[in-house]
């Protein structure tokens, strides 16, 4: 097969299905007439479409119509940092896992003292500026600061202190990796 006959085999796919569907006619969609419902005189009118009930567009049973229903109201901004705080060192879960920890520096609130986390965590400190973190040890954890954010990496188990410098006093939080 030539290299035109296969870029044509698509076009006249497309039209040999086009054509054949030509000579049928079409028959319009039943329509279900609108249901009035008597109104109160004590209920408003707004002019606005109702939430639910027949359409003249919707040929579906009452059953299987999809219904509109009211828009969730708006999410409430809250003060607590982006990540939930990590549990209770007594309890046997206290350990987060291999996951991102983020501690937004701008966000108001306690900083954690401590954190367990597994090898691969990752602790994310934002709104910090370069060289401004430091880690005790540097076998056990490696750090990358880009753009205000300060990322450190857990590489083996072991014990590691992260000291933080904000608004005016150092804060060290000391991560467990297991």
């Amino acid at each position: 097969m030539r290299a035109a006959d296969r870029r044509a085999a698509p076009l006249l796919a497309v039209l040999l299905i086009t054509a054949g569907c030509a000579d049928r006619p079409v028959a319009p969609l039943p329509v279900v007439p609108p249901t009035t419902a008597p109104s109160s005189p004590a209920a408003p009118t707004t002019g606005a479409p109702p939430l639910a009930g027949p359409t003249t567009t919707d040929p579906r049973p009452p059953s299987v119509r999809a219904t509109r229903s009211p828009s969730p109201p708006a999410p409430v901004p809250t003060t607590r940092r982006s990540t939930p705080r990590p549990p209770s060192p007594t309890t046997p879960d206290a350990c987060l896992g291999a996951v991102r920890y983020d501690l937004v520096l701008a966000d108001v609130g306690p900083m954690p003292t401590s954190l367990c986390l597994a090898t691969g965590g990752v602790l994310r400190i934002q709104g910090i500026g370069p060289g401004q973190v430091t880690v005790d040890r540097t076998d056990l954890a490696d750090s990358h600061y880009e753009a205000g954010v300060v990322d450190v990496r857990f590489l083996r188990s072991g014990t590691v202190d992260v000291t933080i410098p904000h608004e005016g006093t150092v804060h060290v939080v000391t991560v467990v990796v297991r």
